[in-house]
């Protein structure tokens, strides 16, 4: 019996069913083996009524955007195929993010207070024998899931939305005044908030393998040395398995949360989960300094989180929306989820209240509420950087001393420059400083990354690069311009708005706002 099976084997619910269930559909993930669903049809006969004005499928996060348009007076039902709760498990962001649940509504100063589990300072960035930097303030906040998703699903209800639980999505079909969805609902919009593996989206990526794979494991335990400290990007290991591994660690209400990660490409021959989470336990009691006996494993996590090119994610549909997960809106550095959604909730809500007003919910119109971002799509070429390819053959040491290097860089000009990074937040400003600073100081480092890359995606790079800068001078002419805009009509003002949100979320200038 492997350390892994013995661990895991201990905790409540099949576990080790679930990692195997986890490793089997990754593996067909990396094989093209995956079943393309149809799920989604059309047909050219209007619908006699229209009950909804927005559905939402997947209500662990979907309430969130659920409450906000219901909120607004926006008749709205969400849809969960199971019971609409929490996990147990923190989701760990930074304070400023939350104030957008104060600012639409969702929660009350009091509710936030109660939501929160924990909190800490500071976090660490470090690896191996390099640069070791502390940041104040960044993901150090632990919001305690159950009892934030409760509090909104009853100010939802209370709002008049309806909730439908034990109420999976099994089709859509898309007419050309709404959708009818499970043969039972008709709504004028339905929203696709069901996560990476989505049925819409799968059917809409028709069978296309992401471009890279960022696998992560862990646990929450107690028994560790007393640390009111975090991690947010550690490593301390060389390149091992054709893997990079970095580490998380945050304190949680009842132990200490600790993450193993990596990043790959799609190819079937880089590990699985249950190989990563034998190195999470053979590694870990060299990372915390405490030996398994000791520790009191209170449960495991573990998943992968597929990244593509082509994102966000634009449906063929008419009247169809992915949000969240389900559009790929997330960094490919971060593993989504409740910080990408708050990110965008304000930006969403208002999107779409403006498209139901305006009518404007056609496949056009749609795609502008989840438009190219080249914030987003710069970072593909960071995540390659951690990499390695399965025949690649780079020094062991080559990422950790590229790490390094940037972040000692990113150090010396200061956190304006440093905290938006490790926020998933890419600005032209400070990625322009910390490139030349960077070249400059390590030239040979650098032209050593070159072949790493490989020049397609270093191009591919250069366009998002030169693009975040338009973005950023278009975003700052655009509050010059924008009262030339106040009088058009209310469909121009929807593109004019749903274009000006782009060049801020693409420029990045959309961090500020809640710092």
């Amino acid at each position: 019996m492997t350390i892994t099976t013995e661990i895991l084997s201990q905790l409540p619910g099949d576990v080790i069913s679930n990692l195997a269930r986890a490793d089997r559909t990754l593996a067909s993930l990396r094989a093209g083996n995956t079943n393309i669903p149809v799920v989604v049809k059309e047909d050219s006969q209007p619908l006699e009524t229209v009950e909804w004005d927005v559905v939402v499928c997947g209500g662990t996060l979907g309430i969130l955007i659920g409450c906000a348009l219901a909120l607004q007076g926006v008749k709205v039902a969400v849809m969960e195929r199971g019971i609409l709760q929490g996990r147990e498990q923190e989701w760990n962001i930074s304070r400023p993010e939350l104030d957008v649940l104060l600012e639409l509504n969702l929660l009350t100063p009091e509710e936030l207070d109660r939501a929160i589990a924990t909190e800490y300072n500071p976090a660490r960035v470090g690896f191996a024998e390099g640069t070791e930097v502390w940041v104040r303030d960044v993901l150090n906040i632990g919001v305690y899931p159950a009892f934030l998703l409760e509090t909104i699903k009853h100010r939802f209800l209370a709002a008049g939305g309806k909730l439908l639980e034990h109420t999976p999505f099994t089709e859509a079909v898309v007419h050309p005044n709404g959708v009818m969805v499970n043969n039972q609902f008709s709504t004028r919009l339905l929203i696709d908030a069901m996560g990476h593996f989505s049925p819409i989206a799968k059917q809409a990526r028709q069978g296309k393998k992401p471009d890279a794979l960022c696998l992560v494991v862990g646990t929450c335990a107690q028994g560790f040395p007393e640390n009111t400290t975090g991690d947010l990007l550690l490593s301390f290991t060389p390149i091992e398995k054709q893997c990079q591994y970095f580490w998380e660690a945050f304190p949680a209400k009842d132990g200490r949360t600790t993450y193993l990660f990596t990043y790959m490409d799609a190819d079937p021959q880089h590990l699985g989960l249950t190989a990563l989470f034998d190195d999470y336990f053979r590694l870990l009691p060299e990372y915390q300094g405490v030996e398994l006996t000791l520790l009191n494993f209170q449960r495991a996590l573990f998943g992968f989180f597929p990244s593509y090119r082509q994102s966000p994610l634009q449906t063929p549909w008419q009247r169809i929306l992915p949000v969240g997960d389900s559009s790929c809106s997330q960094s490919p550095l971060s593993f989504g989820g409740f910080g990408a959604m708050l990110r965008h909730l304000k930006r969403l809500t208002l999107g779409i209240q403006s498209a139901l007003e305006t009518d404007q919910l056609s496949v056009k119109a749609l795609k502008l509420l989840q438009p190219y971002q080249p914030s987003l799509s710069a970072t593909r070429l960071f995540q390659k950087a951690m990499s390695v390819g399965v025949n690649q053959k780079i020094p062991s040491d080559r990422i950790n001393q590229l790490l390094s290097a940037v972040f000692e860089e990113m150090e010396n000009l200061g956190e304006p420059v440093l905290k938006p990074f490790l926020q998933d937040v890419v600005q032209f400003p400070g990625l322009t400083k910390t490139l030349l600073k960077t070249n400059l100081s390590h030239p040979i480092l650098v032209i050593k990354l070159i072949p790493q890359l490989g020049l397609f995606s270093l191009l591919d790079w250069i366009l998002h690069y030169i693009n975040l800068g338009i973005y950023a001078v278009l975003f700052s002419l655009s509050q010059m311009l924008e009262p030339l805009f106040k009088k058009s009509p209310h469909q121009y003002l929807y593109y004019w708005h749903r274009w000006v949100d782009a060049w801020k979320y693409g420029s990045g200038a959309d961090y500020s706002e809640h710092q």
